[in-house]
């Protein structure tokens, strides 16, 4: 949901994306490594992206840098900010994890992560869960989106 995330460790990557010579994100292979065993063993991993248009610095250096994981299994789907707010999104970040843990992400005024809050209240994972499967009906392939948005 955010424009941006203030990561420290992909600053290096971010600048050289934006001067033109992009690297191979060396800071993820241990993600993108975890993603593929993961997705090997049958695990699923997806998330939705939503970002404004025109798309940011920031967005524009995610799309290029999701195809890493995408070729790694992870299904990555994109929805524009005017569409997610139409379909009743919120406004936070969130991860779920096999549709019973909800964990809620928290940011600092610098857009720097401050950590994850585990949630358990049953009504606010249902409407979590709802809100991924709105997001995910209403989203577009990483590829295709990034044809419309190259």
């Amino acid at each position: 949901m955010r424009e941006r995330y203030n990561a420290p460790r992909e600053v290096e990557s971010l600048q050289k994306f934006l001067a033109g010579t992009p690297d191979n994100l060396e800071f993820a292979e241990n993600w993108v490594t975890s993603i593929r065993e993961a997705t090997s063993a049958g695990r699923r991993f997806a998330r939705v992206r939503v970002v404004s248009v025109p798309l940011s610095d920031y967005s524009r250096f995610g799309l290029w840098a999701a195809r890493f994981t995408t070729d790694a299994g992870e299904d990555i789907r994109y929805m524009e900010r005017g569409q997610a707010e139409a379909v009743g999104l919120p406004n936070h970040d969130y991860w779920l994890f096999d549709s019973r843990t909800l964990v809620r992400m928290h940011f600092g005024d610098d857009d720097r992560f401050l950590g994850g809050e585990v949630i358990d209240d049953p009504a606010l994972v249902v409407s979590h869960n709802y809100w991924r499967d709105a997001a995910w009906h209403h989203a577009d392939r990483r590829d295709d989106f990034g044809a419309k948005h190259d």
